[in-house]
């Protein structure tokens, strides 16, 4: 049973404790500082924040102490030379000063920490943090140390090595909206998922270019799009282009992995190898950010639907959670607990999470709900929080 909740949101971190069968809220830690990714390493049970300072920058936050007091570390940074072919929105052509035909270079920098991942137990040390402008940073000594993992920075999908000089290919790797705040137009890296059989073995959720794996530590990367597809691309099986909201993968079943698309939810029992699309938009399952999958089951998830992408709220003003238990032929709707009327709330990439038969999720209009029974009754943990970023269990 899960004791402790992390909150990610647009004020700070927010820790919630259980404590005599009740859930206490503590006192704001970061107050006043966007937080977009909270979570605790179940190896030691260091906590960690990715701060979105806006006059600082990015940087990282832990708590060694369970939250009681934090430390800034070493932020990420990029090396020099790297660089990354700008692209605009919604087409190339939309800057009418760009030269025609020709890739125009910016050099890196960090935007955003998105996501924070963790190796396996073998490898103590070993962190990964996903970036806008989609750079995947490792660290092996506990945070102390980052360094980008130039294969996948110089992957043919980008327009090959960029350090050594001009593109060698065509950049298929498009931009998300995430970072429009932050004055730019560049793809993200916001979910890493590494197989607890076999540390060299990691998938990848990139916005906007699709799924990548590694079964070799990150030397070489392969897409893994297969069966996703993308309605608004002239051809819906391209091989990148695509916008993964959130992958997440079953604990007990690595080869078992799920994605929340822009287009559709999708489902993979072969290790991304192939997709099935497992939408069912007859009961409102199809449009919306987070994904979680139960630890054992691989054919068990849940989603948090919302209405579509120009109106970015519950569907038709209440909020509800689906989850299958057949891989995505059948999915069940649960609203007990939860607002049916004049609910606006959205949902994002990382607001939801499960630990057991546990599931808690945020909105961006700072309600927390948590369920004890595998998402089929709800209560309100508040109604007051900032803007959720994310949500994870410690």
């Amino acid at each position: 049973m899960p004791n402790i909740i992390l909150l990610g949101t647009r004020k700070g971190t927010v820790i919630i404790d259980r404590s005599n069968a009740a859930w206490h809220v503590r006192p704001i830690q970061h107050a006043g500082i966007p937080v977009c990714y909270a979570t605790r390493d179940p190896r030691n049970g260091t906590l960690w924040s990715s701060l979105d300072h806006g006059h600082w920058g990015p940087k990282l936050s832990r708590s060694i102490d369970a939250g009681k007091t934090w430390e800034d570390v070493t932020s990420l940074k990029y090396p020099e030379g790297a660089r990354y072919i700008v692209k605009y929105l919604p087409t190339p052509d939309f800057d009418p000063q760009a030269p025609e035909g020709q890739p125009e270079y910016a050099e890196a920098t960090v935007f955003k920490i998105w996501n924070i991942a963790f190796g396996n137990t073998e490898q103590p040390g070993r962190l990964y943090a996903g970036t806008i402008p989609g750079g995947l940073f490792v660290s092996d000594d506990g945070g102390d140390s980052w360094k980008l993992n130039r294969p996948l920075w110089n992957h043919e999908s980008r327009g090959g090595d960029l350090f050594a000089g001009g593109a060698t290919s065509e950049n298929r790797w498009g931009g998300t909206p995430a970072s429009i705040d932050y004055g730019v137009f560049e793809p993200g890296i916001h979910s890493i998922v590494v197989d607890p059989r076999d540390s060299r073995h990691l998938h990848i959720a990139v916005s906007s270019a699709g799924v990548l794996e590694t079964t070799d530590g990150g030397k070489t990367w392969a897409g893994r799009n297969s069966g996703v597809l993308n309605d608004y691309l002239p051809n819906p099986e391209a091989e990148w282009g695509h916008d993964p909201h959130f992958i997440a993968g079953c604990g007990a079943q690595p080869n078992h992995i799920w994605q929340q698309n822009h287009c559709g939810v999708f489902y993979s029992e072969d290790s991304a190898q192939s997709w099935k699309k497992v939408s069912l938009p007859d009961v409102g399952v199809h449009f919306g950010f987070p994904v979680a999958v139960d630890a054992e089951d691989g054919r068990t998830a849940w989603v948090v639907p919302a209405q579509g992408d120009f109106q970015r709220m519950a569907i038709g003003g209440g909020l509800c959670v689906a989850r299958t238990d057949d891989g995505g032929q059948s999915w069940q709707v649960f609203r007990n607990g939860l607002p049916q009327t004049n609910a606006y709330d959205i949902v994002l990439r990382h607001g939801l999470d499960i630990a057991g038969d546990h599931l808690c999720f945020g909105s961006t209009t700072g309600n927390v709900y948590l369920s004890e029974d595998r998402g089929e009754t709800w209560q309100c943990l508040g109604n007051n929080f900032p803007p959720v970023y994310s949500v994870r269990f410690g």
